[in-house]
C-alpha cells in the first residue's frame, strides 16, 4: 500500500490501536516487522496511519499478540478497509478536521453530546448554522459558508436518515436563548428542536440556569460510540478545529461527565415544555 501524505483521523486511530496492541503484548517493532514481512520503517508508518495494513496482516498481528477479542479484531479489520465516504467530495476544499468529524459520526452506533453556547450542529437549522459560520474570525468567504452548510446538512443524515443512530443532546439554557441570526431565526431553531426531538432516536435534554454549576462548563463535547467500546471517541471543539480523544482515561472521564449532565438536565418531556416557553418569549 502506498504511503499517505495526510492520513485521516480514522486512519491514525487504527494505527494507534495497532501500536497499543503490539506494545501491550511486549512485541518489539522489529519482531512485528519480521512477522508481517515488512521492514522496520513500515511498522512505524502503519502505526502512525501513513501506511495501511491488509486484513490478513492485521489478523496475523492480533493472533500473535494473543488478542482474542474477536469483535474488536473485526472492527479493526473494517477500519483497515478502504471505504471512501460521501465526505470525500469535500476533500481539498474544506478543512480535514470537518471531514474527520463527518467520518467519525458516520461510523458511530450512538452519539451523545453537550453544548452550552449554541445548539449542537446535528440539530441546527441551516439559517442558524449560516449565522454561526458568518461570525467566524477571520470571515469565511461566502463559497466556503455554502460548502460548510452543505456538509452540515449531509452530516445530519446520521440522525435523520434511513439508517439513523440514537442521539442524546444535553443543551444548556444559555444556548437556547442565543439569538444567532436574529429573533426569527432563533424562534425557528427552537421550533425545529421540538420537531426533531419527537424522533424516536433523538433525545433533547435541557440544562436550566438554575441547575447551577456543572462539569465541562463552556465546552462542546461529542461522545461517539464505536462498534466496540475500545473504539469510542470523544470530539471536542476548539477555535483551531476539532480535537479527538480516545485514551481509556479520557473516555471514562467524558462518559462520567455526560452521565452527570444527563442526570442534572430536565427529563425529555419537561425539556420540550421548557423549549416551548422560551420560543413563546421571543
Amino acid at each position: 500500500m502506498p504511503p499517505r501524505t495526510a492520513p485521516t483521523e480514522r486512519q491514525k486511530r487504527l494505527g494507534s490501536e495497532l501500536r497499543r496492541i503490539r506494545t501491550a503484548a511486549g512485541m518489539p517493532a522489529e519482531f512485528a516487522a519480521g512477522l508481517l514481512g515488512v521492514d522496520r520503517g513500515k511498522i512505524s508508518n502503519i502505526e502512525s496511519g501513513v501506511r495501511g495494513i491488509s486484513a490478513d496482516r492485521l489478523r496475523t498481528l492480533a493472533c500473535n499478540c494473543d488478542l482474542t477479542d474477536e469483535p474488536y479484531v473485526e472492527a479493526l479489520v473494517a477500519m483497515a478497509q478502504p471505504s471512501p465516504g460521501w465526505w470525500e467530495r469535500y476533500r481539498g476544499i474544506l478543512p480535514q478536521g470537518l471531514l474527520d468529524i463527518a467520518e467519525a459520526e458516520s461510523n458511530a452506533v450512538r452519539l451523545r453530546g453537550a453544548n452550552t453556547v449554541h445548539v449542537p450542529g446535528m440539530l441546527q437549522t441551516s439559517e442558524q448554522a449560516m449565522a454561526i459560520f458568518r461570525a467566524a474570525v477571520p470571515p469565511l468567504p461566502e463559497h466556503e459558508v455554502a460548502l460548510r452548510l452543505a456538509l452540515r446538512a449531509e452530516r445530519q443524515e446520521v440522525i435523520t436518515g434511513e439508517k439513523s443512530v440514537p442521539y442524546i443532546a444535553v443543551i444548556h439554557e444559555a444556548a437556547l436563548r442565543m439569538q444567532f441570526g436574529g429573533v426569527d431565526v432563533a424562534r425557528a431553531q427552537l421550533e425545529y428542536l421540538l420537531e426533531v426531538s419527537e424522533r424516536e432516536n433523538v433525545t433533547v435534554l435541557v440544562l436550566p440556569f438554575d441547575r447551577g454549576a456543572f462539569p465541562g462548563a463552556g465546552q462542546t463535547v461529542v461522545y461517539i460510540e464505536g462498534p466496540v467500546p475500545q473504539l469510542d471517541t470523544v470530539q471536542v471543539d476548539s477555535s483551531h478545529g476539532p480535537t479527538f480523544l480516545y485514551a481509556e482515561g479520557q473516555l471514562a472521564k467524558y462518559r462520567a461527565q455526560l452521565d452527570l449532565l444527563e442526570g442534572l438536565a430536565l427529563p425529555a418531556e419537561q425539556s420540550q415544555d421548557f423549549i416551548r416557553d422560551i420560543a413563546r418569549q421571543l
